[in-house]
This record gives structure tokens, C-alpha cells and sequence, in this order.
């Protein structure tokens, strides 16, 4: 794992990466920033695992050198990892070291992740994941320490964003006059939250949004679905192939979602408001987050349903049996009503993520849509 040749598109970079490294031209602290789920903690570690490998090949690291072997098993010791963190009640102090085994374990079994799988991966339940100011000590510690066994000591900042600002201003210092053959590698999401300081003293990378064809290949390859069904998801991913393996593995309740989607919109058209109420109250009871994904789902339905009247077939990614819906229920989505009836959805959405009453909030949807379908 880690390797270039495991990473998903960007082979310019990749080759541009290659090139500084054998030219002995390494910005001491660059940033890897793109959306999430386009590789770019998997490229850090990769161009990381290349820097420090002893055989390097002309396309990749060598993956059998001692190096090679202790990157496998995330036990090099000139590389380092700062990550976000929550603080438990009874611990005052705490450091990316005491998550280190769960961090290992955690990278160890994906390439591609998000903030999510981590807090989900530590049990942080409802609690913010941030970098205390407490491991600016700990970086600068690690960092002025001499090497073990190669010429540089990196350390890979996953998600810089959340570090706490006195931490972020500790570190300036270290991004201005670094320690001789240090390399720092940030990994950020949301490049512009970071202190505007720290982005002019960094080399700053930019990793595009993947294509389709590179994300439906990769689709098939990992998990041997047809190329017909690989489009169709990564058609909804918008260039992440993060997003792209989570809406495959939503397939399993897109069926639930498709009925529930059908009655809703039969029912609505018919205005039979007592059996609406009933559908709002039974399926309130999926759960906050399911019901965030099917009135997700129900969005992109509505907006497959509009391109579906412009007699384009290419321009859909519907399965068979929402293809043959749309067929009759397309031509009441149109021009007077889509951008209303994607602006409740959108609200509803919200309304639920932020703990509103679910069955009030489907009702009220529900009750709208009678009016716009009609429109």
C-alpha cells in the first residue's frame, strides 16, 4: 500500500514528484490540497515512501528495501504522523502518540479515507477532532531529533486545518527556518482555512478532481462490477473516489430508497395527505443518517428525472427500474418546479442534520411537494 502505482490518476504529478526527488530539489514543507477522496494522503505517503527508499525504481519506490519493508509496516522511525485527535474527559494532555497504534491500524486498512472513518475508527462520537497546541511541542521534539537510518525525517500533517491556532502559530518557525533535511507533507481538505502565514511558507499542490473514466476503472477493477454500473457511480462522485466507494456500497439501500422515493411522489401527486402522514411517520423511523442519504438519493432523482425530458439518454445514470419510473413521472419535473422542488429537498436535508423532529420535517416535505407537482 502507498505506493505510486496504487494511487488513481495524476500521473503528472506523480512523474513531477519522481523528478524532484532525483534532482535533489525538495521544498522542505509542501501542501497537498484537493477535495476529499482524491489521494492525496495516499500521494504523500507514496512521494514519503520514495524520498526515504534506498532501490528507488524510475516509476517507484522499490518495495523490498529495509525502508520499504518498515513503510509496509508503518514502522519507520523518521516519519512521523500529526492527525486530529479528541481529548478524553479525564486526560488533560493528549498527543497523536496515544492514538498511534489505532492510526496504524486505521491507514494500514484503506488508502482512501475521510475525517468521518477516523472519528468513526476512535469512537469520537458527537466530540470535534482537533490538533492541540500541546503537540507543537511534540513536533518540534520529533523534528530536531537526529535521524535514524535516512538522510530525511518527514512528518505527514493529515488535515492541518484543525490545528488549534496557538498550535499552527508554534509552527511557523519551523516552516521558515527548518532543521536541515526536514520534510513536512500537509494534507489539506479546506487549504483557505489554513493561517495565511503558514500557506506562504509552504509549496503548495494541488490535486484535481479524478475523471470518470479514472474512477469507473478503478471501480471495476477493486470490485468487478460492470463497466455500465461503474459509469453510473462514478457519474454521482464528483471526482472522489471516496465518494465513489461509498455510493457503492449505498446500492444495497438504493432499493428502499427507490420505493420510498415512488410512493412519496405518487402519493403527493394524489394529495392523499392522511397516507402521506403515515409514509412520514414510517419512515422517519430509518434513522438520521439513512434519512439524510435518501433525501440525497431523492435529489438526484429529481434532477435525473429533468435531464431524463431533454431526450438524452447518455446524460442519465438511472438504473433499469428507476429508467422505467421516469418514463411516466418525468414530465412533471420541469423548468416551473425543479430548482423549488431541489431547494426543499436541500432544507429538509438540512433540517434533519440538525436534529429536527424527522416526521415533522418529512410531512412538511411531503405536503409542499403536493403543491409543486402539480405546478
Amino acid at each position: 500500500m502507498f505506493f505510486f502505482r496504487d494511487i488513481i490518476g495524476h500521473d503528472a504529478l506523480k512523474k513531477s514528484l519522481i523528478r524532484s526527488v532525483n534532482a535533489g530539489n525538495i521544498a522542505h514543507a509542501q501542501l497537498f490540497s484537493g477535495i476529499e477522496g482524491v489521494g492525496k494522503f495516499a500521494m504523500a505517503m507514496a512521494y514519503a515512501r520514495y524520498i526515504h527508499c534506498t532501490h528507488r525504481g524510475a516509476d517507484d519506490a522499490c518495495g523490498e528495501c529495509p525502508s520499504c519493508r518498515q513503510y509496509s509496516a508503518l514502522s519507520h522511525a523518521d516519519l512521523h504522523f500529526v492527525f486530529p485527535m479528541v481529548r478524553n474527559k479525564d486526560k488533560k494532555k493528549v498527543h497523536c502518540d496515544d492514538y498511534r497504534e489505532a492510526w496504524s491500524e486505521f491507514i494500514s486498512s484503506r488508502a482512501y479515507f475521510g475525517i468521518d472513518d477516523w472519528l468513526q475508527a476512535i469512537n469520537a462520537e458527537n466530540k470535534q477532532a482537533i490538533i492541540y497546541a500541546d503537540e507543537s511541542e511534540e513536533i518540534w521534539r520529533k523534528m530536531t531529533l537526529k535521524s535514524f537510518s535516512s538522510p530525511y525525517k518527514i512528518m505527514i500533517i493529515w488535515l492541518p486545518e484543525r490545528m488549534n491556532v496557538e498550535c499552527a502559530n508554534k509552527l511557523l518557525k519551523l516552516f521558515e527556518e527548518p532543521y536541515p533535511n526536514t520534510l513536512f507533507l500537509l494534507v489539506s481538505n479546506a487549504p483557505d482555512q489554513l493561517l495565511a502565514t503558514i500557506r506562504s511558507r509552504v509549496q503548495q499542490i494541488t490535486l484535481p478532481a479524478l475523471s470518470l473514466d479514472a474512477i469507473a476503472e478503478a471501480l471495476q477493477q477493486q470490485y468487478g462490477i460492470s463497466d455500465i454500473d461503474a459509469r453510473a457511480i462514478a457519474h454521482l462522485s464528483s471526482g472522489s473516489y471516496l465518494k465513489a466507494c461509498d455510493n457503492l456500497s449505498l446500492n444495497e439501500d438504493n432499493k428502499l430508497f427507490f420505493d420510498l422515493f415512488v410512493q412519496l411522489m405518487r402519493l403527493s401527486y394524489a394529495r392523499r395527505v392522511k397516507e402521506l402522514k403515515v409514509w412520514s411517520e414510517d419512515t422517519a423511523d430509518m434513522g438520521r443518517e439513512r434519512l439524510r442519504r435518501f433525501i440525497a438519493y431523492a435529489s438526484r432523482m429529481i434532477r435525473e428525472n429533468y435531464i431524463y425530458n431533454l431526450g438524452q439518454p447518455m446524460l442519465n445514470y438511472m438504473t433499469a427500474d428507476e429508467s422505467q419510473f421516469s418514463t411516466r413521472f418525468a414530465p412533471f419535473i420541469n423548468e416551473r418546479n425543479v430548482q423549488e422542488i431541489i431547494n426543499i429537498l436541500n432544507a429538509a436535508e438540512s433540517d434533519i442534520g440538525q436534529n429536527a423532529n424527522a416526521k415533522i420535517v418529512l410531512f412538511d416535505l411531503a405536503v409542499k411537494l403536493i403543491l409543486l407537482l402539480k405546478n
